[in-house]
């Protein structure tokens, strides 16, 4: 099933039937990636003294409760108001889901305890090219990454310089496959979340800030997807939170 799209005074084509998920499913199992300390997801029947909530224990239909976060329970979308004192909603920041991207892959470099992803790598990896968002793969690319508990494990994250580049040059997605673009442990400095979306007062946003621009953390790419362009639909679920599971979905141009 293929489509044009003209947008941003371009042509593209792609292949609806073709779609590249980029998400990681949640679940209730030991095989949910998580962050930030907590336990995994839960995913319950309701029960109503001996009622059920499940065909195979004789309700007629499967009724669950699900509890989880965003934040560390796998592959989510984030505006704002993440990070400042006002309340910001997702569902309110994200008004448009169809964007060029660029899938970038790099080794994060070594310094000290830390591994970061530096201006300069994101700089060459672009090569001159501007889209919408930018998807970042970083290498090694193990499987190991849907599954893993990244508490206490100082995973690599965004130099503040290497966001702040992003953003200078119109990038208004950033997507990562790391539970966070800041260090585990910051301080609570947040470096390049704020240089992302320009916040420079989390107590009162500034004029300038980008509330319309987002953060998704936790995705997957396989090592079969090749680096280039894509056209990226960006789909989050209708919460009124700062930030709600997504499912980020890649179309090869």
């Amino acid at each position: 099933m293929k489509t044009t799209i003209s947008h941003i005074g371009q042509t593209f084509e792609i292949d609806l039937s073709k779609p590249i998920d980029i998400s990681i499913p949640l679940t209730n199992t030991d095989a949910n990636p998580i962050a930030w300390y907590i336990e995994k997801p839960e995913i319950e029947p309701v029960q109503f003294g001996n009622w059920i909530g499940k065909v195979s224990e004789g309700s007629s239909t499967n009724f669950n409760t699900i509890f989880f976060n965003p934040h560390g329970h796998g592959t989510h979308t984030e505006c704002l108001g993440h990070i400042t004192r006002e309340f910001y909603s997702i569902n309110q920041c994200l008004k448009k889901f169809f964007f060029t991207a660029e899938l970038i892959s790099i080794t994060p470099e070594e310094m000290g305890v830390d591994r970061i992803i530096t201006k300069s790598q994101i700089e060459l990896a672009l090569n001159g090219k501007t889209p919408e968002a930018i998807v970042i793969r970083t290498l090694p690319n193990l499987e190991s990454k849907k599954h893993q508990n990244y508490s206490k494990t100082n995973p690599p994250y965004l130099a503040e310089e290497a966001a702040t580049y992003i953003r200078e040059i119109g990038i208004q997605h950033l997507l990562i496959d790391l539970p966070s673009v800041d260090r585990e442990e910051d301080e609570g400095k947040l470096l390049a979340h704020k240089a992302f979306w320009n916040v420079k007062n989390v107590a009162e946003l500034n004029p300038d800030a980008r509330l319309t621009c987002t953060i998704t953390e936790m995705i997957f790419v396989e090592n079969e997807i090749q680096d280039g362009s894509y056209i990226l639909n960006l789909q989050i679920a209708s919460f009124e939170n700062d930030a709600s599971p997504s499912k980020p979905i890649l179309y090869k141009i």
